[in-house]
């Protein structure tokens, strides 16, 4: 999965300025933005719109530009050649444009369409004039209004049918900073692809519609998020989600340490890859102790050959004596522990 945030030409300067250097400290590649909001209303608008392409060139984030044929007026521009030698690779195409002009316009961007409301005759119309779908990304929407968000369900059927078909798929997630400061106007109720999302944690928000949606690139749909969020996305991109534990004292080293999940994951346990190969010798306790979800145990060596392997516990599972229980994963970071799977690395902390 890749990363992106939102940009809004009607949030204040100084925050806008902010959000980029958290999106670029966080490792992000992707920026959405949008240049036909109604209820922007935004003095000097050529002049923003070219400094925050500037900006997002200087931090190499892809940009993608939410646009109507209403766009080249407002920023003054002749046709969309002029748009593209500004720096514009991404634009989103929701309506107003035929077929043959989203074709002819793939050749010299990026297409982002509406995954969500683009019917198949119109995939199928793409393809019949010569359209490169490698060159077009399907996005789902965000949902302002509470109660009109999509479910997971139909993101996930959805994305099976467009990636069968070669297309990036991508969504978005709403921010949990609250108010005017991280949401955006005029209802401030997050800007959520999924409804369950929308008071949801996000980076929890963003694992699910990677790994249980099949999305390849989600990004924050509102204009800022918590430090909490910025941090986890941040770990994310280095290649790995952090755990909040507690360990036995003589375990505690296990701690600050990235681990990784094997790449053919378990559903019962994640398995640390790098445990094995520390050699470490582990006497049995004598008794079998009950496993629950997110608990963390290492093999004693009574489990021969693979003595000194750590594991956490994906779902409650029976007691086996070959296994010493030795801490626990805090409850509020269990719903992660799903998703590191497939390489993914971890950090007990």
């Amino acid at each position: 999965m890749e990363t992106g945030f939102s940009y809004y030409f009607g949030t204040d300067t100084e925050k806008n300025k902010a959000i980029l250097a958290k999106a670029a400290d966080a490792g992000m590649r992707y920026v959405f933005t949008s240049m036909h909001i109604p209820e922007e209303k935004v003095e000097n608008y050529r002049e923003k719109v070219l400094e925050f392409i500037r900006a997002c060139r200087s931090r190499n984030f892809k940009c993608m530009v939410d646009v109507s044929p209403h766009t080249l007026e407002k920023l003054r521009c002749a046709d969309y050649g002029e748009l593209a030698a500004l720096g514009v690779e991404h634009l989103r195409l929701d309506f107003g444009f035929s077929n043959k002009e989203i074709v002819e316009l793939s050749r010299s961007f990026n297409i982002v369409f509406n995954a969500s409301t683009q019917s198949q005759s119109d995939l199928d119309d793409w393809r019949n004039l010569g359209a490169d779908f490698s060159r077009f990304f399907a996005c789902h929407n965000f949902y302002p209004k509470p109660l009109t968000g999509l479910s997971m369900e139909s993101v996930a059927k959805t994305n099976a049918r467009l990636t069968s078909q070669g297309f990036t798929t991508m969504a978005f997630v709403a921010g949990d900073k609250p108010g005017e400061a991280g949401r955006r106007g005029p209802l401030f109720a997050g800007l959520p692809t999924v409804e369950e999302h929308r008071a949801a944690d996000p980076f929890l928000s963003m694992l699910a519609l990677r790994f249980d949606a099949g999305c390849d690139i989600v990004l924050l749909g509102d204009i800022d998020a918590s430090d909490e969020t910025w941090r986890r996305i941040k770990e994310y991109n280095e290649g790995y989600v952090s755990l909040r534990s507690i360990l036995d004292s003589d375990f505690e080293n296990l701690k600050n340490i990235v681990h990784h999940d094997r790449p053919d994951s378990s559903e019962h346990v994640l398995r640390s890859v790098e445990s094995r190969l520390a050699g470490r010798k582990v006497a049995p306790k004598g008794r079998a102790d009950p496993r629950k979800a997110g608990d963390v145990f290492i093999s004693n060596s009574n489990f021969l050959r693979y003595e000194g392997e750590l594991e956490i516990a994906r779902k409650e599972l029976d007691p086996d004596e070959r296994v010493n229980v030795v801490g626990h994963v805090h409850q509020e970071d269990l719903p992660y522990v799903r998703y590191i799977k497939d390489g993914l690395g971890f950090m007990l902390q």
